[in-house]
């Protein structure tokens, strides 16, 4: 099978790594109606095709937070995203660096930040849950810093984890009796290609950001009672004053869909927004972030960079996000289905497929750099 889509890796990546794993990639909260309008709402943005422009040179870059990278994408934070393949964050970050993209990585990752960062040599982005312990916040933030990292995703849309019935089906949550411990063994013994790679070659399996806290041997099983047990529900907008005096770079807040939200985080002083609504995976009923962007640019625009992420598969979707009003996007399962089917090549494909669908989209759409996007390139202005 030539992979030349998204959508290719994400059936490679279904018979690449257990069950239980894709199913966490790929599964949203409760009936995942949000996730499903993610695809739906950005399939259905128009846009007007423009002929007879000159549109030989066309430069995709942009600059962002002080940064020229090679397009307005950014590889956005995933949770264990190392069990999809060897060191996967690792691989993700080396590729994100080849392709001159930025890497946000997830607290709950596989490997630990210094890790990541030292097998590149640009600064990777960071992504912090708001914990209930603060001591560890602290010596987390210190971590990150001491890397040369200076941008913090700060994810606000988890006070606690969404009901997602996906991963209690397949086995990943809930699976404390010997039925289903070993339904889960079943479906990691059907993937020997991922036992060999990622069980036995690509340890430690622990949550490296956390071994100072839950010990080296914390795995699977400590990372979903971690999660259950430290998100602060107790947590306002008075918090990013804690992390402000922690943190000496960018502080972007993840995971707004309202314009009240959008304004109340410029008036806490932060350095950007973005867009989220957790991949469908949080509150199931949430509007898409195609619906929620253009209101919330309308009402912050020009104040702070404007982020968001949601069902973007392809260069086209780039652009529909852009003349909805975002100044760049975030991908998650894109470039995780890549890592879980091919590795670091996989990333490296995803990240030339989008440039390369993203330029092509921009020649017929009548754009030669991003910034001439706007929702002048929509048939339907809303």
């Amino acid at each position: 099978m030539r992979i030349i889509s998204v959508s290719d890796y994400r059936e490679q990546a279904r018979k690449k790594i257990p069950h239980f794993l894709f199913e966490y990639i790929d599964g949203g909260s409760v009936s995942e109606s949000t996730l499903r309008a993610n695809r739906r709402d950005l399939e259905q943005v128009s846009l007007r095709q423009r002929v007879l422009k000159d549109v030989r040179n066309i430069n995709t870059e942009l600059d962002l937070f002080g940064t020229t990278y090679s397009m307005p994408v950014v590889l956005g934070p995933v949770g264990i995203a190392g069990l999809n393949a060897r060191r996967g964050e690792v691989q993700a970050a080396r590729a994100a660096e080849e392709n001159n993209v930025p890497f946000a990585m997830s607290t709950v990752s596989l490997c630990s930040v210094e890790e990541v960062a030292g097998s590149v040599r640009d600064p990777m982005w960071f992504q912090l849950y708001m914990a209930k312990d603060r001591v560890f916040l602290k010596e987390l933030l210190k971590r990150v810093q001491n890397t040369g990292c200076e941008i913090l995703l700060l994810t606000a849309d988890l006070p606690v984890v969404g009901t997602r019935y996906r991963d209690v089906r397949s086995g990943l949550t809930r699976c404390d009796g010997l039925p289903c411990q070993l339904w889960r063994l079943l479906q990691i013994l059907a993937r020997p290609s991922w036992v060999w790679d990622v069980g036995i070659m690509g340890g430690p399996h622990n949550l490296g950001n956390l071994v100072p806290l839950m010990g080296s041997d914390a795995g699977l099983k400590d990372f979903l009672a971690w999660t259950d047990e430290n998100f602060d529900p107790s947590a306002t907008w008075d918090d990013i004053s804690f992390v402000r005096e922690n943190w000496s770079g960018k502080i972007i807040v993840k995971g707004l869909l309202d314009p009240e939200d959008a304004s109340q985080a410029i008036k806490c002083g932060v350095d950007g927004i973005v867009v989220s609504n957790h991949g469908g995976r949080q509150l199931d009923g949430a509007p898409s972030t195609a619906k929620a962007l253009p209101g919330i640019a309308d009402r912050v625009a020009g104040t702070v960079p404007i982020l968001v992420d949601g069902g973007i598969s392809s260069g086209t979707d780039i652009i529909r996000m852009l003349a909805l009003g975002a100044d760049a996007v975030l991908i998650g399962r894109a470039w995780v289905y890549a890592l879980a089917a091919a590795g670091h090549r996989g990333v490296n494909q995803v990240l030339h497929l989008l440039k390369e669908e993203l330029r092509i989209a921009m020649a017929l759409t009548g754009h030669t750099k991003p910034s001439m996007i706007d929702r002048n390139t929509l048939i339907d202005k809303h």
